[in-house]
């Protein structure tokens, strides 16, 4: 069949349309975005900060003073200024603050204080609650 006598539908890949199919469409002119065709799109999990608790030991009658001071330094990494100042606020009202961590590492303060309070022979408590 000669270029002549080929039908005026017919036109090969890449080949340009004859005029009478220029307004047409067919399966090689859909755009993406027509019927039967998806878009995905790409979703980031949404990521939760921890939930944070404070660790606060309680005031009792009998835990001296230097020992709740020692405690703050060696666990909690207080300075002796701010060691001093903690305990004071757990003598005078009862409960003192000493730090805020997730549920792991204030779990793990806490059992770390009373192994340490009770291996020393005082009954110094040492609780943690949700922030």
């Amino acid at each position: 069949m000669t270029k002549d006598a080929m039908p005026q539908a017919f036109h090969p890949v890449g080949a340009a349309k004859p005029l009478a199919m220029a307004g047409k469409r067919d399966e090689r002119d859909q755009d993406p975005g027509g019927p039967g065709t998806s878009v995905i799109a790409k979703t980031r999990p949404q990521t939760k900060r921890p939930s944070l608790y404070r660790v606060l030991l309680l005031n009792d009658d009998y835990t001296p003073m230097e020992f709740v001071v020692h405690i703050l330094q060696k666990f909690f990494n207080k300075s002796a200024d701010d060691a001093t100042r903690i305990m004071l606020h757990v003598h005078q009202h009862g409960v003192g603050e000493c730090g805020v961590y997730t549920y792991e590492v204030a779990e793990t303060k806490v059992t770390q204080v009373m192994d340490f309070a009770r291996k020393n022979q005082h009954p110094l408590q040492c609780v943690m609650e949700k922030k």
